[in-house]
C-alpha cells in the first residue's frame, strides 16, 4: 500500500459515512461549504443570488451556479418572487438534519481537515 493510500485510507475510515457522502455528492466545492453555512446560520433567508454573493464576499456569478448546485442537490429550494429568483433553506427535516450534523462536524478540527482533503480531492 502506497503511502497516498494509506492517507486517504486514514481520511475515511472514521467518518461518519453519511456525512462523506454529503460532502462527496452536494458540497464538494469550498464555495458550496460557504453557502452551506451561510443558510445554516441563517435558516430563514430567502434572497437573490446576487445578494447572497453580496453577504459571502464571492462573486455573483460563481455563487449562482453553486446555488444551482445546492438546488438540485435538495439543500436549496428556489422560488420566484416579485421577477427575481430567490433561493432559500430547504424545509425537508432530513436534509436539515444532515445539515446540521456537517456544520456541527465541522466544530472539530479534525473533521475539517478531512473534509476538506476530500472537497480538494474531488475538485482534481
Amino acid at each position: 500500500m502506497s503511502t497516498s493510500d494509506d492517507l486517504a485510507s486514514r481520511l475515511v475510515d472514521d467518518m461518519d459515512p453519511r456525512l462523506l457522502e454529503f460532502i462527496r455528492a452536494r458540497v464538494n466545492s469550498f464555495i458550496k461549504w460557504d453557502l452551506v453555512r451561510f443558510f445554516y446560520d441563517n435558516p430563514h433567508t430567502t434572497d437573490t443570488a446576487a445578494n447572497i454573493a453580496r453577504y459571502t464576499g464571492r462573486e455573483a456569478a460563481d455563487i449562482e451556479q453553486a446555488l444551482l448546485a445546492l438546488a438540485d442537490s435538495g439543500i436549496l429550494q428556489i422560488a420566484h418572487v416579485s421577477g427575481y429568483q430567490v433561493y432559500t433553506l430547504t424545509t425537508d427535516r432530513a436534509t436539515r438534519e444532515l445539515l446540521q450534523q456537517f456544520v456541527l462536524a465541522c466544530e472539530d478540527r479534525d473533521f475539517r481537515v478531512k473534509a476538506i482533503y476530500h472537497v480538494i480531492r474531488g475538485m482534481s
